[in-house]
């Protein structure tokens, strides 16, 4: 599993699961914290703007657990939470992960390190024009 944490400039945070591993309260909780450490690595301008952060957060049990709503608070993040996506869209639908899809398709890994490379390479292919786009497309879905 990928967990991708982006936003109009690009990739701010990513983590590659192992396969069968999923995302539990507290490794959603610790994700927070590393996305807050990545935005202050990545985007200083981020930081000296006072932090201001607006988590597009879905209603998950794990992304909505006692530890990760304190983790939010203390943080001063502010959360516009939006219904699991529908079943009819998978999450790979979304933006940027359409575009993944074709290119994805015609690669043959063999293994979790082959395919954690290939993201790697594919997220630091796309420029910042590419994210600017995809994100202001969201309100269209």
């Amino acid at each position: 599993m990928l967990c991708v944490k982006w936003d109009q400039s690009g990739i701010v945070y990513y983590e590659h699961l192992k396969p069968g591993e999923t995302v539990k309260a507290q490794g959603y909780r610790h994700q927070m914290i590393y996305l807050n450490h990545s935005l202050i690595e990545r985007q200083p301008e981020w930081a000296r703007r006072h932090g201001k952060v607006i988590l597009l957060n879905d209603i998950a049990p794990s992304h909505t657990a006692k530890p990760v709503k304190d983790t939010l608070k203390l943080l001063g993040w502010n959360i516009l939470s939006h219904l699991l996506y529908p079943s009819y869209l998978a999450p790979s639908d979304y933006p940027p992960f359409a575009s993944m899809g074709p290119v994805f398709a015609e690669q043959y890994l063999s293994n979790f390190e082959e395919v954690r490379k290939w993201l790697d390479e594919w997220f630091a292919a796309k420029d910042r024009q590419f994210f600017w786009q995809v994100f202001h497309k969201l309100p269209e879905r």
